[in-house]
């Protein structure tokens, strides 16, 4: 899935807008002006349309864990992470995060897509790549989850209730 099309449907379920996502970037470690959001927001045949690259939209992704979970400090004696190249697995593992969504919230979200998995095969989704149930997150998986979080309400989950889009916010 191309990064400007993630980025606009991520703004859509967030409600999210262009001050807001840059700011977001900003607390990821990209400095990026509003006005330059607007021109990753464009479709590919409007003018001005510049492409997202991945460091653009993993600190987008950073900056949304950030914003909505707070800074952690590092663990004494842990190994301070290592980037690596953004892919449909580490994004959907930055937006389980970010909003903090359970195995449950997520199977609900994919259902409502249409997308039938059992939790066994959405936790292949986030295992280490080398490992032997690791299942590779294709762009239609990403798609249709964020297509799920579309689907229902606007992103209602506080942060901390582990509540997801459409999970509802009952007592």
């Amino acid at each position: 899935m191309n990064n400007n099309d993630l980025l606009r449907r991520l703004r859509y379920v967030l409600n999210l807008n262009g001050e807001t996502i840059a700011e977001l970037c900003t607390m990821g470690g990209h400095e990026i002006r509003p006005l330059d959001v607007l021109k990753l927001l464009k479709k590919e045949t409007e003018p001005g349309f510049v492409a997202c690259d991945d460091g653009v939209m993993g600190s987008f992704l950073d900056g949304l864990i950030l914003s909505r979970r707070g800074a952690h400090e590092p663990k004494p004696g842990a190994a301070a992470a290592k980037e690596t190249a953004l892919n449909n697995n580490l994004i959907l593992r930055k937006l389980r995060i970010a909003l903090e969504l359970s195995d449950e919230a997520m199977l609900a979200i994919l259902a409502r897509a249409g997308v039938q998995l059992s939790k066994s095969e959405l936790s292949a989704l986030f295992r280490a790549k080398g490992h032997r149930n690791f299942k590779p997150c294709g762009d239609q998986m990403l798609r249709n989850f964020i297509r799920g979080l579309t689907l229902g309400d606007k992103y209602v989950g506080s942060p901390g209730t582990g509540q997801g889009p459409g999970e509802g916010n009952s007592p």
